[in-house]
This record gives C-alpha cells, sequence and structure tokens, in this order.
C-alpha cells in the first residue's frame, strides 16, 4: 500500500501519548517515553507524520527494522534520532522478531523553551535536518552517557516542580545536545568506508557536471541538487564534508568550477567573457570577483602567469 499523501499531524505531546497507547504525561510539554510500552500503529508503514514538538529518541532491541538505507551499522548497541516541529518523515519496517526492545524518547514542545536561550540555539544543530538513513549510532558508553542525561531530565518533571525547574530541564537538555553533536562527529569520522564513498560520489558528481553542458544550461550545481543524487541531506552532506575535510559542499563547488576556470584559462584563447560564460555566469564581473576571491588574482593575471 502506497503511503498517504496528506501527513498525519500530531500537534501535542498528549496527542502523542493517546496515539501511542500511553498514559496522559505528566507535563504537558515535556515527556520522556518508554520505547518499549509504545503501541505501534497498524498503519505505520503507509503514512508520512508531521509533529508539532521535538523528537529526540534512542532505540535498542527493536522488534522491527527500521530502514536507513543500504550502508552498514557499525554501532548496533543503539541507534538515535532527531526529529524537529514540521519536519515530513517516515519509518518503515519490516516485522522481525528479536530481543525485547528498549530505549526511550524524549518530546520537547516548542512551548517549553519559550523565553530560553536554547529556544534559539536549538535551530543551529544541523541533526535534526538529517534524514533517517543519518541516524547517529551509539557505543554502549555513548548510550550509557545518554541514558543518564535523559534520567536526570525524567527525574526533574517528576519532582515537584518549581520556579527552577525548567532552567535545570533546559540545562540537561542543552548536554544532551552537546554531546549528540559530537557523537556525530565521532562517527563521520570512525565510519570511513562509508563516508569516503560519499567524497568520491560528490568528485564523480562534480567531475560529471562540469564536463557537461550543464553549467550553461542551469548554472552552478545546488546543494541540494548534489544531495538528492548522493541520497542525502543538504545538511548531513555538509556536516560530513565540513567534518572530514575542512570545506562546506559550496566551497567544494567552488574549489572544483576554479580548477575547471583554471584549466580554461591555461589551455584555451577562449576570452574571460567566453569563459565566465561556459561557467554558467550571466555576469563577467560575479565570474572575476569569486575567481580573485579564490585564488587572490584575476583570471587575466592567472592567464599571464602562464605566458
Amino acid at each position: 500500500m502506497a503511503a498517504n499523501t496528506k501527513p498525519t499531524r500530531i500537534k501535542t505531546i498528549t496527542e502523542f501519548h493517546r496515539s501511542r497507547g500511553l498514559p496522559p504525561p505528566e507535563h504537558p510539554l515535556i515527556s520522556v517515553v518508554d520505547f518499549s510500552k509504545v503501541e505501534r500503529p497498524t498503519n505505520m508503514n503507509d503514512v508520512n507524520w508531521i509533529f508539532d514538538f521535538y523528537q529526540i529518541s534512542l532505540k535498542s532491541g527493536i522488534d522491527f527494522k527500521m530502514k536507513y538505507g543500504q550502508q552498514a551499522y557499525d554501532f548496533d548497541e543503539g541507534v538515535m534520532f532527531f526529529i524537529s516541529p514540521n519536519q515530513v518523515f517516515r519509518i518503515e519496517t519490516e516485522l522481525e522478531v528479536t530481543t525485547k526492545r528498549s530505549g526511550w524518547m524524549l518530546l520537547i514542545h516548542p512551548d517549553f523553551l519559550w523565553n530560553t536561550s536554547l529556544a534559539k540555539t536549538i535551530k543551529q544543530y544541523e541533526f535534526f535536518d538529517y534524514a533517517v538513513n543519518e541516524a547517529l549510532f551509539l557505543s554502549e558508553k555513548e548510550k550509557q552517557l545518554a541514558n543518564g542525561i535523559v534520567q536526570n531530565i525524567q527525574q526533574e518533571y517528576h519532582s515537584n516542580i518549581d520556579d527552577l525547574s525548567q532552567q535545570i530541564i533546559i540545562s540537561q537538555i542543552e548536554t544532551l545536545l552537546s554531546y549528540s553533536e559530537r557523537f556525530y562527529r565521532r562517527q563521520f569520522l570512525t565510519r570511513k568506508i562509508t563516508n569516503h564513498n560519499i567524497l568520491d560520489g560528490l568528485e564523480d558528481l562534480l567531475t560529471d557536471y562540469f564536463s557537461s553542458d550543464n553549467l550553461i544550461s542551469k548554472g552552478l550545481p545546488t546543494v541540494q541538487f548534489l544531495a538528492k543524487e548522493l541520497n542525502i541531506s543538504p545538511k548531513y552532506l555538509s556536516t560530513l564534508l565540513k567534518v572530514l575535510t575542512g570545506q562546506t559542499t559550496q566551497q567544494h563547488i567552488h574549489q572544483k568550477l576554479i580548477e575547471k576556470a583554471k584549466e580554461k584559462l591555461s589551455t584555451t584563447n577562449l576570452s574571460v567573457g567566453e569563459i565566465a560564460y561556459q561557467l554558467g555566469f550571466e555576469h563577467p564581473q560575479s565570474f572575476n570577483k569569486l575567481f580573485r576571491n579564490k585564488t587572490k588574482q584575476s583570471p587575466l593575471e592567472f592567464r599571464q602567469s602562464f605566458s
């Protein structure tokens, strides 16, 4: 059965609890859910979902397979992923009998963050925009650390709420997000074969694109185009490249452009304007500005260095 075209929106944490067969949350704006007690909807495979709140999950021993693409998983102790409000997502599953599932879901409504520093900084964590196949795979030590932080959050809102409760919980969430960022950077570095395949694929894509007529007809390739061709999200691609190479996707595109420009300047008699046009620039001035910015020389100065 095909997925519904219109996503199913869950607006509140209370509504999520109800839809998953859970008792009402103790706090309407934040909840830690025991994954082993969650009832999986019968139409899970056929629905696209949208939540109006953040969800951070850590799951182990699940009794179904989450489809995270074709890559091999280095860490099978626990899988962690992040969903932001208004993000459309879908988890495809296959029934499979395994060990008893465990883990947690931390649900945070944006209203809980109101008037706190995290309300603005949470948008800076790019992993909330990663696709499901870019989940975070934790080692046992990392999983224990994350579990401890979430237990602190749960214990705090289980206690008598006072004027410091929100501040303490926000601090714990910030700590969890900071560690998650560190774990992702570790994953970028340790999953070398997979990530190097992405780098190789990006290089091949750019080489093919710059060797065709696409520059004239379509202009420079966008980050979104490259990510789609590589079957990963734009944010994941840029963060991966930043960690592995120190450059963003846009910088890689410009680097390939400059390489192509240097080749044409040194091996052809085309004018700078003609080269700019072939490289997808509507105005030669824009090409000159980018070339000088990247090489500290104008295109003519670079060409004259070969004469």
